[in-house]
């Protein structure tokens, strides 16, 4: 299998604080990859250098075989990002979200109503896909999170702490989800966190 992401020497200071500071790791098509470490550890600003939405200091990555501080939207475009803050609007439904950012990504609008109703199924959603977001649980929120990363049916997938905050049965089930999502359709996940899964 090849290597989605690759990233050698990777680092990135901000001012006296050097907050990736060399990493080495290779990610194959397929593979759910852990970066484990603690709150300030430099999870998230790898994951920033890898979308390409901060440049290296130092070291090189490529994911897709293209440079992120060069090519960063074309890699984007083939990834989904769930950050540890979902980024949902509060006040439309479900399905609203999931319609806008599917079209944002260039889903065609004759694919795009089934497809919000297909993941909003996947992850349980399917009976609450009218409600407001405002209206859910974090747990619910995190779960339509994952779904919104994920309607554009990315082949790369960075979740950056997904169950943060979320009580012990919600992050299990989120965990099973996130599992499952690899075993159904070979997807390549990176997941940023400070827990032992």
């Amino acid at each position: 299998m090849e290597n989605i992401v690759e990233v050698n020497g990777l680092e990135r200071v901000f001012g006296q604080n050097r907050a990736v500071d060399g990493m080495t790791f290779h990610v194959k098509q397929g593979e759910v990859f852990g970066l484990l470490g603690p709150n300030g550890a430099g999870k998230t600003t790898t994951v920033r250098l890898l979308n390409g939405v901060l440049p290296p200091s130092g070291g090189t990555a490529r994911v897709f075989g293209l440079d992120p501080s060069i090519d960063g939207q074309r890699i984007r475009v083939q990834t989904g990002v769930m950050t540890e803050t979902p980024a949902l609007y509060e006040r439309l439904s479900a399905r609203e979200n999931l319609e806008f950012f599917g079209t944002l990504a260039g889903i065609p609008a004759e694919k795009l109503s089934q497809r919000v109703l297909a993941i909003l199924s996947f992850f349980g959603l399917q009976n609450r896909v009218d409600d407001k977001v405002e209206t859910y649980s974090k747990g619910m929120k995190q779960r339509l999170a994952l779904a919104r990363a994920l309607i554009h049916e990315p082949p790369l997938l960075f979740l950056d702490e997904p169950t943060s905050g979320l009580d012990p049965e919600a992050a299990q089930q989120v965990n099973e989800l996130i599992a499952s999502l690899s075993q159904r359709s070979g997807q390549t996940i990176l997941l940023a966190t400070h827990n032992l899964l």
